[in-house]
């Protein structure tokens, strides 16, 4: 059975606006795809994804049938921007969200994201995506998924240039082996969780 990935885009610009973020999550899905990986997205600020920390805020609230989709997939991706040296706001919200993870846990401590894998892209104009990966993957890790080795892909322009990433003419070599190493070892990892799960304790 093949592989989904699925991802989300956590800019704070609502499409159709290009984003950077973007550039750079269609970057890494598409190298998931050499992988025989089937990749969908949604860009989070285009959907009603409410406050809190239920599956289900009530009337309105988009986060049901995203987090259908997280829970389909093998593989989960947040891309986010950096602002003021931190994860956006969209993608803090997307981790709140996936708090509620944690009512589901079974009779033997197994979270429903066991065995599912969890990756990250980074991009701003400013220092922090160490910082930023570091938070998103301690929060993914928290709800049970399961982080390859590569850490995350990422691009930073020049601090407080006017200079974006899905401006540039050319993916610089070390962000195109990044994003190229860690969805080889994503897909590697989560076609070994597929086939081994982790057993219960």
């Amino acid at each position: 059975m093949a592989l989904k990935a699925y991802g989300l885009n956590c800019t704070l610009k609502a499409g159709p606006k290009t984003s950077s973020t973007q550039k750079l999550l269609d970057q890494l899905l598409s190298s998931l795809e050499e992988h025989g990986v089937k990749c969908s997205y949604d860009r989070v600020v285009d959907h009603d994804i409410k406050p809190g920390v239920s599956k289900d805020e009530g009337s309105g609230d988009a986060w049901p049938a995203m987090l259908k989709k997280i829970m389909d997939a093998d593989i989960f991706v947040v891309a986010t921007p950096i602002w003021m040296g931190q994860p956006s706001s969209v993608s803090k919200r997307v981790m709140e969200r996936l708090d509620a993870v944690l009512d589901d846990i079974d009779e033997q401590g197994r979270y429903p994201t066991f065995g599912k894998v969890g990756i990250v892209a980074v991009v701003g104009n400013e220092d922090g995506a160490h910082h930023v990966t570091a938070e998103i993957y301690q929060a993914l890790a928290d709800v049970g998924f399961t982080i390859p080795g590569g850490s995350s892909t990422y691009w930073v322009g020049e601090a407080m240039g006017s200079q974006n990433y899905k401006d540039l003419k050319s993916t610089p070599k070390k962000v195109a082996e990044a994003t190229k190493t860690l969805a080889s070892n994503a897909a590697h990892l989560a076609k070994l969780l597929k086939k081994s799960p982790y057993p219960a304790p």
